[in-house]
């Protein structure tokens, strides 16, 4: 068996070898996960650029997440469309891996990268269930200079709320050095609506940072976006509780707003990163009882939740660069070896790739190609069964094509 770092040799000589024949494209997903645990908490980028458009819930309902950043003293945006008065930091590059969307910009002398992790990594289930994500800036000068550099970052109480006529109410605490936000909707009707188009409004939104380089505050977007141009800053208050509810009714959101201070910025690169979390309280409802989340089952609470996720994210970083680029490899290599007519040689990289990512269709459908091309049909059978199991109506029905191709006796 190759070694890792063999295998990723492999695939950049096969990728040069696509690139050099001219079939290789730039990958443009349709959305792009920013933060994707379940249903409720899943949040996407359906445009082009980052800055194209406000963050959207799969349903296509705005959840605004917004991201300015400001080089020696201008302010330029990253992320959402509003304020349109704010110039753009030029995008460069939109990575989409399995466990991480890489967004990078370059303009005014710097380069910033704008990391979105979900670690749904399938061999932990205590990872994967935990609703925790992290939203990591990574600074460095481009032009050999040494560059003043702050990053603003506020999320919406419209990832609480069902409706925008839902009031929101808020709260901050200290939880060993972390700065935590919170923010759930007033009313919190627990499971109390069924249906499709339809966003959680009960449980709470929290961020947290650490380190002294971070404020916080809990404000109107306008208000806050309006004095990080000015100054670099954010309100040296929170709002009263009764003027966010007001807000709400005027159509002025309240936000859980952060700037980080990246401080002088030279060819080395700075890195800071926000932990966002969701506790839904309970999460669905079985046979009349509502049941709480998996990662509760021990006692846990918000607090603790937040704990771990701050303590393990320097490891499932690391974990999850590490698998992203296993699964690529095994995956990419499988694909291409299919793709050149060498299916025996694919089955075992199509076979990692499975054992990697067991709930990926994508890769039981190429393994069941490889198995069917090489004469094993019975096998190719079971992976076939295993994606009209977990895909999309789409892939089930190339996997059912596939299927009466190998078997012209089915109906």
């Amino acid at each position: 068996m190759l070694s890792s770092t063999n295998i990723v040799r492999l695939l950049a000589l096969f990728s040069l070898a696509m690139l050099l024949s001219g079939q290789q494209k730039e990958f443009r997903p349709p959305a792009a996960p920013l933060i994707a645990h379940d249903p409720y908490f899943s949040i996407w980028s359906m445009a082009d650029r980052l800055a194209d458009d406000a963050t959207r819930h799969w349903t296509r309902t705005v959840q605004a997440l917004t991201s300015l950043a400001r080089v020696d003293g201008k302010t330029y945006r990253i992320m959402r469309r509003e304020p349109q008065q704010i110039p753009v930091l030029p995008q460069t590059r939109l990575q989409v891996l399995p466990t991480r969307t890489i967004y990078d910009f370059e303009g005014s002398g710097i380069r910033i990268t704008l990391t979105f992790l979900t670690p749904a990594l399938p061999q932990d289930l205590d990872i994967l269930s935990r609703p925790a994500s992290y939203i990591t800036g990574e600074v460095q000068s481009a032009d050999g200079r040494v560059h003043a550099v702050e990053v603003y970052f506020d999320a919406s109480s419209d990832l609480v709320v069902n409706s925008p006529d839902q009031p929101a109410v808020w709260s901050r605490s200290e939880l060993g050095g972390l700065k935590v936000l919170r923010i759930g909707s007033q009313e919190q009707p627990i499971l109390e609506k069924h249906g499709d188009d339809l966003r959680i409004d009960w449980g709470y939104l929290y961020i947290a940072a650490l380190g002294p380089d971070v404020s916080e505050a809990v404000t109107d977007s306008p208000r806050a976006k309006a004095l990080f141009q000015e100054c670099g800053c954010l309100p040296n208050s929170d709002d009263l509780m009764d003027d966010l509810i007001a807000h709400r009714q005027r159509r002025r959101v309240p936000v859980l707003a952060y700037r980080l201070d990246f401080g002088k910025v030279g060819a080395q690169p700075v890195a800071k990163y926000l932990a966002l979390a969701y506790d839904d309280v309970f999460s669905i409802e079985y046979l009349n009882r509502r049941l709480q989340p998996y990662w509760r089952r021990n006692g846990a609470d918000a607090a603790d939740l937040l704990r771990a996720a701050v303590s393990n994210y320097e490891s499932l970083s690391a974990k999850c660069k590490a698998f992203d680029r296993e699964l690529m490899a095994y995956l990419g290599i499988g694909k291409l070896s299919l793709q050149s007519g060498r299916a025996k040689e694919a089955i075992p990289f199509l076979q990692r790739a499975v054992q990697l990512l067991p709930n990926r269709p994508k890769a039981h459908y190429l393994l069941a190609q490889a198995l069917i091309q090489t004469g094993q049909a019975e096998r190719g059978k079971e992976e076939l069964a295993k994606v009209e199991k977990i895909s999309s109506a789409k892939q089930r029905r190339d996997a059912q094509v596939l299927s009466r191709i190998m078997d012209p006796a089915q109906k």
